[in-house]
């Protein structure tokens, strides 16, 4: 069980652990209490791993817009006076299918913000079955005691080996000649072809992916540079330079993997451009908004690009479909209209071997938390982890405590659990957020709910404090 200070987030006690034989795990609750929500065609992997652990479990292939996510979350009553018939059968199905959920599984295109978090009074954590969390309100989400994970190094083979078979294609100008070929048009020519052998790879941000594909790409003969805001070890023969403006006036392909930032908006833009060398390719399989694109299409035009590859956008449909147009993206049919583009739809990770592998990290991160409390892997939460609690242990429990970080609040605490024997205690902090995790033993059943109440009451007091 737990206290919040800054939510109402009811977990258990807790867990696994042993030596020799392991013995039996202590569970938090009645898991087949637990609700779990999965958008957006979550891999079975990661569904499996869920529905094991007896969750109920609902499953969509396609994302949520914000009205049918809060629709599908929200616990107060509908009021359905004066719809039709079909409509109010819709509004029933989804009030009792999807009204308090414990857990939210998305990916990339479902937007998790303030409004769709407030809706969810019974959430305790939002698994990302993705690399990046910016479609997540993250600092809401920790203020609620809502833990956010994600799989950072899951998909980074998956997405590097797309940049590498982009290179190829711009290099030797594949997508035209294909589409020429596909229209009837046979088209044989060799001007503006290369090899990419000899030629230089800029890499902007040497991350899990930039460092991968910094590997593949000199397996390939071609020279890498790469730049990165902190100094870190260079794979091979790698280089690192110390500015961007140095990366783009030596690298024949820039390629960027960066997260979304402030200082990472439209990094790419008509000063970079004019700074590439005369004939470079840009790629971008990280975030849409770093690339100024009605500046990338300028200098296509003006032949300072040969080529570009852009698998990530600054507005994305929500779902498969005829969306990629001028009312999504002003400049989109611009875009469409260069020579030698590679555009591809935010598929850098959508490989069976990634969406399997995410599907096992994410789901076991949140299978840690659910059933622990353990926050290893939270990317908005102190990352804590105790051993965990067996049968052996049968009237020991496991206190989670989620708190605004002030002082004192860890004294009233402790004096709440005064009465019982501590046997072990964990708390970290993270920003004004701090998590504390102790098991306690010789709890009865009127000592826990008493604990239960005090911890509650504190809770409330810090939350006002707020």
């Amino acid at each position: 069980f737990s206290g919040s200070g800054l939510a109402r987030t009811p977990t258990g006690t807790s867990l696994s652990g042993g030596f020799g034989a392991p013995a039996k795990q202590l569970t938090t609750f009645a898991t087949e209490d637990i609700k779990v929500l999965l958008l957006e065609n979550v891999n079975k992997t990661g569904r499996d791993a869920l529905e094991r652990q007896g969750y109920q479990l609902e499953f969509l292939k396609a994302s949520l817009s914000e009205d049918e996510l809060c629709e599908r979350i929200r616990q107060e009553e509908m009021d359905m006076s004066g719809s039709s018939s079909v409509i109010k059968h819709m509004q029933h199905r989804i009030y009792n299918l999807c009204r308090d959920f414990h857990v939210i599984g998305i990916r990339s295109k479902t937007k998790l913000n303030a409004r769709v978090l407030r809706e969810a009074k019974n959430l305790i954590a939002i698994g990302c079955f993705c690399i990046g969390t910016n479609q997540v309100d993250l600092k809401y989400a920790a203020q609620h005691g809502i833990a956010v994970f994600n799989s950072p190094f899951s998909n980074s083979r998956s997405v590097a080996e797309l940049i590498i078979a982009e290179i190829v294609v711009l290099a030797r100008q594949l997508g035209d000649r294909s589409m020429e070929m596909h229209q009837g048009t046979w088209n044989k020519v060799s001007n503006g072809c290369w090899e990419v052998r000899g030629k230089t790879l800029g890499i902007i941000g040497y991350g899990h992916i930039g460092s991968q594909l910094s590997v593949m790409a000199e397996m390939m003969g071609m020279s890498v540079i790469y730049y990165d805001v902190v100094n870190l070890m260079a794979m091979g023969s790698a280089k690192q330079v110390p500015t961007l403006d140095v990366l783009l006036s030596e690298a024949d392909f820039v390629t960027c993997h960066v997260p979304e930032l402030p200082e990472t908006m439209n990094m790419i833009g008509a000063q970079q451009f004019e700074k590439m060398k005369k004939g470079s390719y840009l790629i971008n399989a990280s975030r849409g908004s770093v690339i100024d694109i009605p500046a990338l299409i300028e200098a296509s035009r003006a032949g300072k690009l040969a080529g570009a590859a852009l698998d990530v956008y600054p507005a994305e449909p929500a779902g498969n479909g005829p969306f990629f147009n001028n009312e999504l993206n002003k400049w989109g049919n611009d875009l469409r209209g260069l020579k030698n583009i590679i555009l591809t739809p935010h598929i850098g990770g959508s490989t069976e071997e990634a969406q399997s592998a995410i599907g096992v990290e994410v789901s076991d991160a949140l299978v840690r938390y659910v059933n622990e409390g353990v926050t290893i892997g939270a990317v908005n939460m102190p990352e804590v982890a105790l051993r965990s609690l067996t049968m052996e242990e049968p009237n020991n429990v496991r206190v989670i405590f989620i708190h605004q970080n002030v002082p004192g609040v860890l004294r009233r605490v402790n004096e709440i659990l005064s009465d019982h024997n501590v046997e072990k205690q964990m708390t970290d902090s993270r920003g004004d957020v701090a998590y504390l995790m102790a098991d306690i033993n010789n709890v009865s059943g009127r000592n826990l709910q008493e604990l239960y109440d005090s911890l509650e009451i504190l809770s409330c007091e810090y939350q006002r404090s707020i």
